[in-house]
């Protein structure tokens, strides 16, 4: 059985994606309350998963967890992209006329936020988690609100759906990278279909080092499919850059790394993975 780290409580669409990367396997599924939780409980077993989003097609790059990744010891074994698709989930018995008050994470607020509109005078209430939500409504036996989460949420806690797919943009998908060390990173890791990396360096703060680097990588045949700056903390104006990269010959690939080499410093890979094709939905 394999031991997964998610953020978020059981039902959360942290769970919902391991146990879609791990289809027919058995998990045992450990919540966790941060994002930086996950990393803590890596370090009391070594044999830990943790699962992790990163990036969303609406709300973006979760920008905390881009550091995470550089100054934690898990890797990027694989990525998982997850159709996010939210439910309106209240107490048995209670209809939609009956609620107050709407609660969940906010991101999962600002992706519904069109349906939201068409609840005249209903309060929206934020909360740390939407799994973490729907539990609260269940605990507490909170009879005029509602809470936006999973239908796996909904179905843990006890909560009947009120409405489905209630989020405004349809092609709304999270990006999950699955982390892990040692012998588990191994073995998650699919080594011979390995084409896509992770990567982290800085730049010197010189005209053209971003685009001398990316002539050097686009030499190599390697692929640019991301990239992120954030700001070094306590050195103005200076970024860190996170990008992702594919590639078909895993031999150029390296050798692109070691030819960027001389124009960057402190790299660290992240990770190196299989890519995971985007699930393509129907209008």
């Amino acid at each position: 059985m394999k031991r997964v780290a998610i953020q978020g409580g059981a039902g959360a669409y942290h769970e919902i994606a391991a146990r879609e990367y791990f289809k027919g396997e058995e998990l045992e599924i450990v919540p966790c309350s941060t994002f930086k939780d996950i990393f803590i409980e890596s370090d009391k077993d070594p044999d830990l998963i943790g699962i992790m989003a990163i990036e969303n097609t609406i709300a973006g790059s979760l920008l905390q967890n881009h550091d995470l990744l550089k100054v934690n010891g898990l890797q990027i074994a694989g990525e998982h992209k997850q159709r996010i698709s939210h439910s309106l989930a209240a107490m048995p018995g209670v209809s939609i006329s009956d609620i107050k008050e709407v609660m969940s994470h906010p991101m999962a607020l600002m992706q519904c936020e069109e349906y939201l509109e068409s609840l005249p005078g209903v309060k929206v209430v934020e909360h740390e988690d939407t799994a973490l939500a729907a539990r609260e409504i269940k605990e507490k036996n909170m009879t005029t609100t509602a809470a936006i989460c999973s239908t796996l949420a909904a179905k843990i806690y006890g909560l009947e759906i009120l409405a489905e797919g209630i989020e405004t943009n349809k092609r709304n998908f999270t990006r999950f990278l699955i982390l892990a060390k040692d012998e588990m990173l191994r073995e998650v890791q699919k080594e011979n279909n390995i084409n896509k990396s992770s990567l982290v360096f800085i730049l010197p703060h010189n005209e053209g080092s971003l685009s001398k680097v990316l002539s050097v990588l686009s030499f190599y045949d390697i692929n640019l499919t991301r990239i992120q700056s954030l700001p070094i903390v306590g050195r103005e104006w200076e970024y860190q850059f996170y990008i992702d990269l594919t590639f078909s010959d895993y031999n150029r690939y390296k050798q692109s790394i070691d030819a960027i080499m001389p124009l960057i410093s402190n790299l660290k890979v992240l990770g190196e993975y299989r890519e995971e094709k985007h699930k393509l939905i129907q209008d």
